[in-house]
């Protein structure tokens, strides 16, 4: 099973919470890089950031879970880091293309659009998957190379 890193902004403290125990009873082991109150103003940049770090600095072997009010703002702090493939996913297709089609490290949901049982199943159907090689290879390839040649 792999480490999860997940982190959320005061919008979106009850949905982490439920995500962390239901990952937790399936047999991840997740980091809690906050928030972990609806007072806590920390800006959502700021988490992601230290989500973002955490994945980083285990030579990318942990995946992250990323959530604000719609998920969007966290997914744009992500991707501003080498390595990092963040997605917005609110539906399973979205999830599984996430993993499947781009080697997405990091699932970004929001806790103002969807609901904590439908963020379950989008949450389980990403980790159950794994990238492989396969047609969308040279794709992430390209993303990789665009990625050096802008954030240096």
């Amino acid at each position: 099973m792999r480490t999860i890193v997940i982190g959320c902004d005061n919008a979106a403290v009850h949905l982490k919470n439920e995500l962390m125990g239901f990952m937790e009873k399936k047999g991840y082991t997740v980091e809690n890089m906050g928030c972990d109150s609806t007072e806590d103003s920390t800006y959502y940049p700021y988490v992601a950031e230290k989500v973002c770090r955490e994945i980083i600095n285990s030579g990318y072997q942990k995946h992250g879970v990323l959530i604000c009010g719609t998920g969007l703002g966290m997914a744009m702090t992500a991707n501003k880091f080498k390595g990092i493939r963040a997605g917005v996913c609110h539906d399973i297709f979205s999830a599984e293309r996430l993993k499947l089609s781009n080697d997405g490290n990091v699932i970004c949901m929001g806790e103002r659009v969807i609901g904590a049982e439908l963020a379950k199943r989008i949450l389980e159907k990403w980790l159950e998957l794994d990238f492989v090689d396969c047609a969308s290879t040279s794709k992430v390839e390209a993303i990789k190379e665009i990625e050096g040649e802008n954030l240096k």
